[in-house]
């Protein structure tokens, strides 16, 4: 019988969410290796704006794909823009979305919060059945701890789920999903990890101007990334093992995984098919000591 952490969240290697940034050759590495059965998350920059967001969610759901674009509230210049947006993704099927607030500075237009965007689709009926917020495990670079929960909380009628940031220290995601449940947060999650992700392409990604919020994540965790590619470096196996149990409680209210890919979304699949491989047969490789 199979033991341990990774056992635990065995059901939610099955169906994760995969993140991909709207770039050259993204529609087709999703195309060959993501099962139309996984959905596909589409993030935004300041630097490109949302178009190429909207883009690539309508070329992947004309694929069969279910596709959560991210509508970063900075980005989005006004009610005219917005309602546009809206028409463009419910004309091609899509009934989730992921609104955060965004790194544009200075805001495109009126909408400088995820809160303000979220305030204003609701005033429009509520165009989208699903509609994802962001927590953060990990401390936001700019904002505090005790303010991000506090936003959680404040837009808890407009959302239907959270999207944990990235986190590496499974000691410390355990005690963030026990606060934010202790603060009265009640929607399901979704727990965002890194795929098996190469240092040097990395780099490169956290380095582009925009490249999203995962990117301005990684330009605070330098130690992470020199840790990546050594022995003792980032397993997200590791991390699934290590937090397992909280995972897999239903207290947690853990819908799903989030599996932030940087765009090496082979790797990533491959991984994910070589763990339940792995699971299936009985040998999960057990956690090494941290």
């Amino acid at each position: 019988m199979i033991r341990g952490g990774l056992a635990r969240v065995a059901p939610l290697l099955h169906r994760p969410r995969y993140e991909v940034l709207p770039a050259a050759g993204t529609e087709d590495v999703v195309a060959e290796w993501v099962p139309t059965e996984l959905t596909v998350t589409v993030t935004a920059s300041p630097a490109k704006g949302l178009d190429p967001t909207l883009d690539l969610t309508e070329r992947l759901t004309a694929r069969g794909y279910r596709v959560v674009p991210h509508l970063s509230a900075r980005l989005v210049r006004d009610d005219a823009h917005l309602a546009d947006i809206v028409a463009r993704m419910t004309a091609c099927g899509v009934d989730d979305v992921f609104v955060p607030a965004g790194d544009a500075d200075p805001p495109a237009g009126r909408f400088d919060s995820a809160l303000s965007l979220l305030d204003r689709l609701a005033e429009m009926g509520r165009p989208f059945a699903r509609v994802g917020i962001t927590g953060y495990p990990e401390s936001h670079p700019r904002i505090g701890d005790d303010i991000t929960i506090q936003a959680m909380w404040d837009k808890r009628h407009h959302a239907s789920y959270l999207v944990s940031n990235l986190c590496f220290d499974p000691a410390t995601l355990r005690k963030w999903i026990a606060r934010v449940r202790a603060r009265g947060v009640a929607m399901p999650m979704f727990i965002g990890i890194a795929g098996p992700v190469d240092r040097a392409r990395l780099l490169r990604m956290a380095a582009k101007a925009g490249a999203a919020e995962s990117a301005r994540f990684l330009a605070g965790h330098t130690d992470w990334l020199l840790r990546l590619g050594t022995p003792s470096g980032y397993d997200p196996a590791r991390l699934l093992e290590r937090t397992g149990a909280t995972l897999a409680d239903p207290a947690s209210a853990v819908e799903g995984l989030h599996v932030f890919t940087f765009n090496q979304v082979r790797q990533t699949e491959e991984w994910r098919r070589a763990l339940l491989d792995r699971l299936a047969a009985g040998r999960p490789r057990p956690a090494r000591t941290p």
